[in-house]
């Protein structure tokens, strides 16, 4: 195929914002479509074959898309925007129909929004039905996007209370004894919740709707009894819980009530050989009217990138321990196979 020349303006105030510090974001445009990319004064010469200088003309016209609307443009916006670039997902200014979403502001002002086609798929999940479980790997967001559609709806009166639950479980550690009262003893394990909240309702506005009792983070252990109506509901780390402690938690549901659940199944801290009341629930529920679940890949992880590249690490991992296990399986059952036919022939 024939080398073709691309050329694009970049407007001088948005050409560091693009091309990245030390122009680190045109040479991992470089390096993914195998192109020559020459800046001259804001004037950019793309060089290659004719189908790669055009994806790396549309993923730098993208990235001024979002630097024009206001955003600094991070690692993972150019490692997304690439990475779209690959699929047959891409649909003209998706990037930029996401980055519109503001779900929130957190406390210092900052638009909380999806960033990813899934985060965006979880967030129109959670506004469409009655109970959204939102399923990925750890950095996909699910929580923290669950707990601005959860602030917004109660800013907005939608809501009278948010309630926030996880199960009490230790992460692969044993704690021991912790010292003070209930709320001292149960602080620990909702930490993440606690963080998401005060970034972004902030800790003085949490702490005076906490005071009153509009704002309740508490075990899971604690809604046995219960019927939650006009709340906001999340339950984190759905993968630690029993088939009956979800099943007591999804009956808790009352009028008015939404319901996000999140969970890693690949993060399961129960004992060996439980069951995981997330993965009871994605089998009993699939198809139920109200009920959607979203699955979060790696490629929604929005964290730093290496969180992105431990995350596929593993998933490759698993996927080899996968298939060695199938293959010890075949081999057993070929080899008691074997020998039934020998016994028979030895009669």
């Amino acid at each position: 195929m024939a080398t073709v020349e691309a050329i694009m303006d970049i407007p001088m105030e948005h050409e560091q914002n693009v091309l990245g510090q030390l122009d680190s974001n045109i040479k991992k445009i470089e390096r993914s479509f195998n192109v020559t990319i020459i800046d001259r004064n804001g004037v950019l010469k793309i060089i290659g074959e004719e189908s790669d200088a055009e994806k790396a003309k549309e993923v730098i016209k993208k990235l001024l898309q979002l630097s024009q609307r206001g955003n600094t443009i991070t690692e993972q916006n150019v490692d997304y925007a690439i990475s779209l670039s690959f699929t047959e997902k891409i649909r003209g200014n998706d990037i930029i129909e996401i980055d519109k979403d503001i779900l929130a502001r957190t406390s210092l002002g900052k638009p909380v929004k999806p960033k990813t086609l899934g985060q965006k798929e979880y967030v129109d999940a959670i506004r469409n039905n009655m109970i959204t479980f939102g399923i990925g790997p750890a950095g996909t967001g699910k929580t923290y996007l669950g707990m601005a559609m959860a602030i917004t709806a109660f800013r907005q009166q939608e809501v009278q209370r948010i309630i926030l639950t996880r199960p009490a479980i230790e992460a692969g550690e044993k704690l021991g004894f912790l010292p003070g009262d209930l709320q001292s003893k149960v602080d620990p394990y909702m930490r993440p919740v606690y963080d998401a909240l005060y970034s972004i309702m902030g800790a003085e506005q949490y702490q005076s709707n906490s005071e009153k009792g509009l704002i309740e983070v508490a075990p899971l252990a604690y809604m046995r009894g219960r019927t939650l109506d006009n709340s906001y509901i999340i339950l984190d780390e759905a993968q630690n819980t029993t088939p009956a402690q979800m099943k007591m938690f999804l009956t808790r549901i009352g009028f008015g009530s939404k319901v996000i659940i999140t969970g890693d199944l690949t993060q399961k801290d129960l004992e060996e050989g439980k069951k995981s009341g997330l993965e009871d629930a994605m089998r009993v529920l699939k198809g139920v009217e109200g009920i959607e679940f979203v699955q979060l890949t790696s490629a929604d992880v929005v964290r730093h990138p290496l969180v992105q590249r431990i995350v596929n690490a593993y998933e490759r991992d698993e996927e080899k321990r996968a298939k060695r296990a199938k293959q010890r399986e075949m081999s057993s059952r070929n080899f008691g196979e074997h020998r039934n036919e020998n016994r028979h022939k030895d009669y």
